[in-house]
């Protein structure tokens, strides 16, 4: 018998995976969304040691709710969730899931944990994008996001601050689209909008 405290899982969840020049992005894709797209969108930054500040200052940009992810916290559609510093971040039974960072030294593979989290515990329709950054995260998981019928998207190279992140995303073979943060958006819309 279905618990009533674990809530339906059909909506699209929209992994949005940065770092260094990720906040220009982030706010470009959030000024194009609309409130009532159905969608939880999940931006995971990597942040080391400082206190991420996202939670903050994103609410300027968009009127959904903003929320720092807590443990146990509900996936909720309509809002924009944001990973804590130095945490991996799951989920389970349609609850976020937070651990401590698995990979504390070098550079974080903090997406890729999510994404794989994903593949494995939601059942909604799954938007892995993949925007400006250092390094490589996330590209290791793209594939798996596709062979669950998922949508991955890599920011274009010439309007990311720093290109490392979606080029590793691009390099993976695994990118359905690659895109401005204006088109992600309007994107995201389109596939959360089809039947």
């Amino acid at each position: 018998m279905k618990s009533v405290n674990i809530p339906e899982k059909a909506f699209p969840v929209v992994c949005v995976g940065g770092s260094a020049g990720g906040l220009d992005a982030y706010i470009r894709l959030l000024r194009h969304l609309p409130v009532d797209m159905g969608v939880a969108i999940v931006i995971v930054n990597h942040v080391r040691t400082v206190a991420t500040q996202l939670h903050k200052i994103l609410p300027n940009f968009t009127a959904m709710p903003v929320e720092l992810i807590t443990e146990q916290l509900l996936i909720q559609p309509d809002r924009v969730f944001i990973i804590p510093e130095q945490r991996d971040l799951h989920v389970l039974n349609g609850e976020f899931r937070l651990e401590p960072i698995s990979k504390p030294r070098g550079w974080p593979d903090v997406i890729t944990v999510f994404l794989r989290s994903l593949t494995q515990d939601w059942d909604g329709k799954l938007i892995a994008v993949i925007v400006s950054g250092y390094d490589g995260d996330g590209a290791a998981a793209l594939c798996g996001i596709k062979e669950v019928g998922g949508t991955t998207i890599a920011q274009k190279l010439d309007t990311a601050v720093q290109p490392d992140m979606p080029a590793s995303a691009i390099a993976s073979g695994c990118i359905d689209f690659i895109l401005d943060p204006e088109d992600i958006a309007a994107q995201i819309v389109r596939i959360a909008r089809a039947n």
